[in-house]
């Protein structure tokens, strides 16, 4: 039986959207594990310095001709501004707890933050969310404290440091929901251009002067990460959201691929434990979401 969310679109649009989903989801974990090779010989300025650069300058023509660099573009320059301060804090911290953190561990922590965007709606954007969604929210927090094992010889910095950038990641996904309204290479644009501004005020701390290759490398990252963002973007303009999304999910699978074979790095079992309760509670609020917005079937009239 086909659900009602999928047979609204044309197969092949919806077989195109989850490929290209998938797609995306693969190339960000590539440049995850780039930029975590990177950040074991540059410092976390540096990167975020030459990736944001190199982004901006592809960008550029594009942004000129969409006007997307007026802060007014679309009006709320200050939730625009705050929320290229909250994204610049999530790279900023995403790039420094994989210094320390296996890539699985670290992804762990980002894929909570749809949990905590459900948590923080009823406050911040007014939505309402019944018994179950929260249920569910309890779950997802549980499943957090199973990854994030806290006690005084496991809570450590690092670990602190990823729940930090999830929060932030959480926040900036929220502000982007009050800023819907706004042409989404304005808030593109703004969020390169802050964590260029941070790039080049933290970059000069711990410099290390990049090889030819590597600063080829290091450029890529900004490359590699707009290509995933058109990849994501497109899919969801080509299937629904609630089909495409939970295939998101997919980043703990290679996370923890490409760890253990770029890295060498061992999954933990509680972290696995952790991560399948959060990936659960988080497409069961996806789903209750996605029925919450769904129009109402239309009522027999009996004619």
């Amino acid at each position: 039986m086909t659900p009602a969310w999928l047979g609204s679109l044309p197969r092949s649009q919806t077989a195109r959207g989850i490929g290209l989903m998938l797609l995306g989801i693969l190339i960000f974990s590539l440049n995850d594990v780039l930029g975590k090779w990177l950040v074991a010989t540059y410092s976390v300025g540096q990167v975020l310095l030459f990736r944001s650069l190199a982004a901006l300058l592809l960008l550029l023509p594009f942004l000129v001709r969409a006007g997307a660099w007026r802060i007014t573009a679309g009006g709320r320059p200050g939730l625009q501004a705050l929320r290229a301060v909250l994204s610049t804090a999530e790279v900023l911290l995403f790039y420094w707890a994989v210094v320390y953190l296996p890539l699985a561990d670290a992804m762990t922590f980002w894929l909570a933050a749809p949990i905590y965007v459900a948590a923080l709606s009823p406050v911040l954007l007014g939505d309402r969310i019944g018994w179950r969604r929260w249920a569910a929210i309890g779950v997802g927090f549980g499943g957090v404290l199973v990854a994030l094992q806290p006690s005084a010889a496991t809570l450590t910095w690092p670990a602190a440091i990823a729940m930090a950038g999830s929060v932030a990641f959480a926040l900036m996904m929220v502000t982007g929901r009050l800023l819907k309204d706004v042409p989404d290479v304005t808030l593109v644009f703004w969020q390169t251009a802050g964590a260029l501004a941070a790039g080049i005020v933290t970059a000069p701390l711990g410099w290390v002067t990049p090889t030819g290759p590597d600063l080829a490398l290091l450029s890529l990252l900004g490359v590699v990460a707009l290509a995933a963002h058109l990849c994501v973007n497109r899919s969801l303009k080509l299937a629904d959201a609630a089909t495409v999304t939970p295939f998101q999910y997919t980043l703990l699978l290679w996370a923890v691929l490409f760890g253990f074979v770029v890295f060498g790095d061992v999954p933990r079992p509680s972290m696995l434990v952790g991560a399948a309760v959060i990936v659960l509670a988080g497409l069961f609020i996806l789903f209750r979401e996605s029925r919450r917005r769904a129009p109402s079937p239309p009522v027999a009239t009996g004619l």
